[in-house]
C-alpha cells in the first residue's frame, strides 16, 4: 500500500473539491486515457486503472470520509476502525496519534461459542456451566454483507462475471477471505443489487448464513450516456453530409453500425436506433439509442471554398434566429 499515490493527486483535485468537480475531472481524464482511445498502450491502461480506483473512492461520500481519515489502509482486508484504533491519518501527513476505542472482550474471545474463552469467563464470573438445566442457545441467522463492485459501462449493459474477494469477520476481526465468481446480469446500473445466497456471515449455533449483496457502481463512459434503459450519444457530421445526406458509421454497445442521414439534416437533430439500448432487468427487451448529430466545418478553408460558401449565402439569404425567444 505504501507505493500507492494519493487519490487527490491522481485526479489532480484539491482535498475540498466538490462531488461535481471530482466527476468532471474524472470524465476528462477518462476520455484521455481510456483503453479504447489508446489501443495497445499499457501505460495509458495503467493510468486509466489508477484514475478509476481514485474516482471510486473520492466519488463515494462514505469511502471518501474513510480515506480522508485513514488513507489507503482503510480499504485493506480486515481493517475495522470502530474496534481497533483511530489514527487520525491524512494521506501525505502521516499519523496524528492513536485513540483507543471501547474493547469488547466478550466478542473478542467469542462469547457465544461453546468451548471458547467466553465459556471460561462464564465459569469464573457467571457460575458453573454444563448443567442439564442450562438452556440451549437459539440458532441465529448470519449477518448480510454488502460489497461495492465498480464495473465499466459496457459490462453493466452487456453483463459480466466478476471475481470478488470477501473478508468475513468474527468479533470485528477478519478471519477468512474467499474469492467468489459472481455473475452480473445485463442491464444493471449504479445502485443495482445482485444477491448471492448464503455467502454472507456464517450463522451462529447452527443458524443459516446471511446473504451477500453486490452493489454495482458504473463508471461514466466518455462517449455514451445512459438514461434509464436508453443510451444517448452525439456524433459529428460534415456540412455536405447534412445537405446531401449519406450513410455514417455510429458506435453502439454491440459494435459500430451504419446509420442513414437524410438530405437536409439540421444540426442538433436526433435519430433513434431501435433496440440498441440497455436490456431491461425486468425483461421486455432493450431500450433504444438516440443519436444527436452536430454539424462541423473544416478548420481551414481554401479561398475557393470560401468563395463558394459566400455565393451560397447570397443565393440562400435567411436568418436562422427568426422566432428565437430570449425570455420565458
Amino acid at each position: 500500500m505504501a507505493n500507492k499515490r494519493d487519490y487527490y493527486e491522481v485526479l489532480g483535485v484539491k482535498r475540498n473539491a466538490t462531488e461535481s468537480e471530482v466527476k468532471k475531472t474524472y470524465r476528462k481524464l477518462a476520455r484521455k486515457h481510456h483503453p479504447d482511445v489508446n489501443p495497445g498502450n499499457k501505460q495509458a491502461e495503467e493510468r486509466f486503472k489508477e484514475i478509476s480506483e481514485a474516482y471510486e473512492v473520492l466519488s463515494n461520500k462514505e469511502k471518501r470520509k474513510l480515506y480522508d481519515q485513514y488513507g489507503h489502509m482503510a480499504f485493506q482486508s480486515g481493517f475495522d476502525p470502530s474496534r481497533t484504533y483511530t489514527y487520525g491519518y491524512r494521506p501525505g501527513e502521516g499519523f496524528s496519534g492513536a485513540d483507543y476505542k471501547d474493547f469488547d472482550l466478550g466478542s473478542m474471545f467469542g462469547e457465544r461459542q461453546s468451548g471458547g474463552l467466553g465459556d471460561i469467563f462464564q465459569q469464573f464470573f457467571g457460575g458453573r456451566r454444563g448443567t442439564a438445566s442450562q438452556p440451549r442457545p437459539e440458532a441465529a441467522r448470519g449477518r448480510d454483507l454488502t460489497y461495492t463492485l465498480e464495473i465499466s459501462f459496457e459490462e453493466a449493459a452487456k453483463g459480466t462475471t466478476a471475481q470478488v474477494e470477501i473478508g468475513r469477520a468474527n468479533g470485528g476481526v477478519a478471519t477468512k477471505t474467499e474469492t467468489l465468481s459472481v455473475k452480473i446480469p445485463p442491464g444493471v446500473d449504479t445502485g443495482s443489487k445482485v444477491r448471492v445466497a448464503a455467502k454472507g456471515e456464517a450463522g451462529a449455533f447452527g443458524g443459516p448464513a446471511g446473504d451477500l449483496y453486490i452493489l454495482t457502481r458504473v463508471r461514466p463512459h466518455p462517449f455514451f450516456e445512459r438514461k434509464g434503459n436508453d443510451i444517448r450519444c452525439q456524433v459529428p457530421i460534415s456540412l455536405t453530409e447534412a445537405v446531401f445526406g449519406g450513410k455514417i458509421e455510429v458506435p453502439t454497445i454491440d459494435g459500430p453500425i451504419t446509420m442513414t442521414i437524410p438530405e437536409g439534416t439540421q444540426g442538433g437533430q436526433t435519430f433513434r436506433l431501435r433496440g440498441k439500448g440497455v436490456p431491461s432487468l425486468k425483461g421486455g427487451g432493450r431500450g433504444d439509442q438516440y443519436v444527436t448529430v452536430q454539424i462541423t466545418l473544416p478548420r481551414d478553408l481554401d479561398p475557393a471554398s470560401k468563395e463558394l460558401l459566400r455565393q451560397f449565402g447570397e443565393r440562400n439569404p435567411y436568418n436562422p434566429r427568426i422566432g428565437l425567444r430570449y425570455t420565458s
